[in-house]
């Protein structure tokens, strides 16, 4: 065990203190050298020294252990009408392990999961890390040939699948020498139910893990080819997961007089678990935090709402188009959601126009966005509360106590406030690497540095503005334009549901910019009264200088094409709307249509 205490209070409220309003850095300094357990020390990682945490836990297992008394008799995690109180998950977490170890699985094996958010994904994740081995969660949308790359490339032996998984698996299941296992809604020759029956009780498994062993692997959206895999170690996890449990503390610290949470905290997993923001940042952080997880199945912005209602949900963090839905929602419903303390997003840039009127409908909550990659175990940039009212197009400031960050050019220079250039960010939380790929390990982490292939600038005060993806950036007649900034101004106009923005060829200029756009309640071009491109071309030019406006509009009636990530999938939208011929641009074809 660790030397983490973990009172009952001690991941929701800050150290009592009787001084005045700090600032960020002084609220930093006063965490970390007064209480024990965000004490920061140097370990070697890799053959590089970092900042770590001196007493968090070593592993996920620890992190289980660390939570019982914060806990009580709280539930931990909610699914529909079923719930486990501390007791029961680490009855069957720990009843999984021995099963799992019983079946051959050893330290260092990989067992994946494919399923949507059933409550079995976190209790076979606890058990799996808690004997050594290593999660691969599957994106559940993936095709048959999609999850074989992946289950082949991670050499995964024991598979979790839920019925449209197991369906999608089991025709190339006995090629790869899988043991597939049935879950909840499909029954197979081994399944979920029999295993945990298999073993009447357990305690908690012995096996040795090491802070630097590996705890995951995520595949990330491949922007030129296959995904990659990256593989997170539990250190990485833990410096990710404790940075974001301190970053709670430091409004009380800032700002005295905000009152304190009078509700205990509870989350609700609104994305996909196989996503590393729904996963660590909400599921691991909020286990950490000793919040009550409520999962959902799919989104739904009626069922969300019941559920903030009924369990007194304090926290949601979804994807921004998740946020916006439950606000548009909500009014319709006159649903206030009073209990709401915490709206996050991630995954995805929030609107600028968007973060205004969610303050102005839920005035309880601090919205919040921020950015982060399945490369740093989701920990990156945030912003939050009045700052973020105040500067909506920031992604916000550096999370402390473990990251470094630098803005380079092109030959690796450190640029000065207000220039734009590649993202470096260097900490304890960062991937080990590629899995199966050393070059291209090599290309991204270069003396424990990450590149991140974003495009950023920050100011004099630290608050970091992300321009574009390195390789989404427009470069017409010698201007560079950032296609997140034409997104932003498209999303001016209120009958924008969705738009992505990307590069046209053009003979005189080398290229123009070129939009597709969703209208809202599936309007389209023709329609009447529908919005059309000379009022789409004034909206952008209110914003933006003229050269940025777009001179090519696709359109379409269903959502935009998303990656493994849920981020818009710029290349392939980009290559439907191009193919098409020019007198067809109502439509952007199948391949940029959502799922």
């Amino acid at each position: 065990m660790s030397g983490w205490d973990n009172n009952p209070t001690a991941a929701q409220e800050a150290p009592v203190t009787d001084t005045p309003a700090l600032t960020l850095e002084q609220a930093v300094d006063h965490i970390t050298s007064t209480d024990p357990r965000f004490a920061v020390t140097e370990a070697d990682i890799r053959g590089q020294r970092y900042p770590v945490f001196a007493n968090t836990p070593a592993h996920l297992r620890e992190v289980l252990q660390s939570v019982e008394a914060i806990y009580g008799d709280r539930d931990v995690l909610v699914y529909r009408d079923e719930r486990w109180d501390y007791p029961r998950l680490v009855d069957e977490a720990n009843r999984l392990a021995r099963a799992l170890s019983e079946l051959g699985v050893q330290p260092g094996d990989r067992v994946a999961l494919a399923m949507r958010n059933y409550p079995e994904f976190p209790l076979l994740l606890l058990a799996a890390t808690a004997i050594g081995a290593v999660v691969v969660p599957m994106n559940a949308w993936w095709s048959g040939e999609e999850l074989a790359f992946a289950l082949e490339d991670c050499g995964a032996r024991v598979v979790f699948a839920d019925n449209d998984r197991y369906r999608r698996i089991e025709p190339f299941a006995q090629r790869l020498g899988l043991v597939l296992f049935a879950v909840r809604d499909v029954e197979g020759e081994h399944n979920y139910s029999d295993l945990l029956a298999r073993v009447p009780e357990a305690s908690w498994p012995t096996v040795p893990v090491d802070a630097d062993d590996d705890f995951a692997v995520l595949y990330s959206s491949g922007s030129t080819g296959r995904p990659k895999g990256v593989v997170l170690t539990h250190r990485g996890l833990v410096s990710a997961v404790y940075s974001l449990i301190m970053l709670r503390l430091l409004p009380a610290l800032m700002d005295p007089e905000q009152p304190a949470p009078t509700r205990p905290p509870c989350s609700l997993v609104v994305t996909p678990l196989f996503h590393v923001t729904a996963l660590n940042s909400n599921l691991i952080q909020g286990l950490a935090a000793g919040a009550t997880l409520n999962l959902m199945y799919k989104w739904d912005p009626e069922e969300a709402i019941r559920i903030i209602n009924a369990e007194q949900v304090t926290r949601f963090v979804g994807v921004p188009t998740q946020s916006a839905e439950l606000m548009e929602v909500a009014r319709g419903l006159d649903q206030p959601l009073p209990s709401l303390e915490f709206i996050g997003g991630g995954g995805a840039k929030r609107p600028a126009a968007q973060v205004g009127r969610l303050a102005n409908a839920f005035p309880a909550a601090s919205i919040a966005s921020g950015w982060g990659m399945t490369e740093t175990n989701a920990l990156g940039i945030i912003i939050s509360g009045d700052p973020y009212v105040e500067n909506p197009e920031a992604a916000g400031r550096l999370t402390p106590p473990l990251q470094e960050m630098r803005i380079v050019d092109e030959q690796d220079r450190p640029l000065p406030p207000g220039e734009v250039g590649e993202l470096l960010v260097r900490s304890a939380a960062n991937m080990r690497c590629y899995l199966n790929q050393p070059e291209a390990t090599a290309a991204a982490m270069r003396d424990g540095w990450l590149y991140t292939g974003d495009m950023a600038r920050a100011n004099e005060d630290g608050l970091v503005y992300i321009v574009d993806r390195k390789k989404d950036i427009i470069i017409r007649g010698g201007e560079n334009i950032a296609c997140l900034e034409v997104e932003d101004a498209l999303y001016q106009h209120p009958e924008v549901a969705e738009a992505c923005v990307f590069s046209v060829p053009d003979e005189r200029l080398g290229e123009i910019v070129g939009a597709i756009v969703v209208l809202k309640q599936g309007m389209v071009l023709k329609q009447e009264g529908a919005v059309g491109e000379a009022e789409l071309k004034a909206c952008v030019a209110e914003h933006l200088a003229h050269f940025k406006v777009p001179e090519r509009f696709w359109w379409q009636s269903g959502p935009l094409a998303r990656g493994a990530t849920d981020k818009i999938d710029r290349r392939a939208i980009r290559a439907a709307c191009l193919s098409m011929p020019d007198t067809d641009n109502n439509a952007a074809g199948a391949a940029a249509q959502g799922n």
